[in-house]
């Protein structure tokens, strides 16, 4: 995942890969069939990680003490694990490049994800759309100000606390 997130799928060596987790690139594909099949293991890995996170942040929790714990959460992996808020971004770039070209299988297996990631908000939230939408577009928008750089301290994050409930 860690190689994935830095030089996407197509920047990506399976050797680099191999490399990193200690094993030789025969053996890996002896464990992957793929550089596609590896990539997508990284993926639904990230996915569930941050689906776990999400879970674990509002167990017992609804509404806007579940927003907030979500939020709260995921400001802090995003902070202290950057490389999950790059894979996504990676995860989005690789389903684009691969739907131009007419492969579907990324594009089905992410957003079979990203399913189960609304579903884990969703919920807690009380099911209401507008406040899942919302709560999602606000980590979009912390995923791309942390992958253009800016620092925590600088204006752009003043209006990142997210509205609560009239």
């Amino acid at each position: 995942m860690a190689e994935f997130a830095l030089g996407g799928y197509h920047g990506t060596s399976t050797e680099v890969i191999a490399r990193r987790v200690g094993v030789s690139q025969p053996y890996l594909f002896r464990l992957f069939p793929g550089k596609k099949a590896i990539f997508l293991a990284a993926s639904e890995r990230c996915v569930e990680d941050i689906i776990r996170m999400f879970a674990d942040a509002c167990e017992g929790l609804e509404g806007e003490a579940a927003l907030h714990a979500m939020g709260d959460a995921y400001r802090k992996v995003v902070s202290e694990q950057p490389e999950r808020l790059m894979m996504q971004m990676q995860m989005y770039l690789a389903v684009s490049a691969a739907e131009q070209e007419g492969d579907h299988e990324f594009g089905e297996a992410v957003r079979a994800g990203w399913m189960r990631l609304w579903d884990t908000v969703h919920l807690p939230l009380g099911a209401d759309d507008g406040e899942t939408t919302t709560f999602m577009a606000y980590g979009m928008l912390i995923n791309c100000l942390v992958a253009m750089g800016f620092p925590p301290d600088h204006r752009v994050w003043a209006g990142m606390q997210p509205p609560t409930r009239p």
